[in-house]
């Protein structure tokens, strides 16, 4: 046997102990709750390995320029900063 193994005999010590420390009726509540906790994090684990294999067509990418304001007038020349200023004064 090796450090990680447990036998029959310390089996059945741990259960009488969490036995008496819990009692016999709390016993089926943490067996359940045990259970959905499991049930819980495998589920977590498969949906974050899941956004992890999102093909990169669907990612966002930040280096893109950001969408025009729906009121710019776009004439084909770039904006200068003076042009901003003069329409704020006014």
């Amino acid at each position: 046997m090796g450090l990680g193994s447990f036998g029959m005999g310390e089996m059945v010590f741990i259960f009488l102990i969490v036995l008496l420390l819990f009692g016999a009726k709390r016993l089926p509540e943490i067996g359940s709750s045990l259970g959905k906790g499991i049930r819980e994090f495998k589920s977590s684990v498969r949906e974050i390995e899941h956004e992890l294999k999102v093909p990169n067509d669907r990612q966002i990418h930040r280096t893109s320029a950001p969408p025009e304001p729906a009121g710019s007038a776009d004439d084909g020349e770039p904006r200068k900063l003076s042009d901003s200023v003069s329409t704020a004064e006014s």
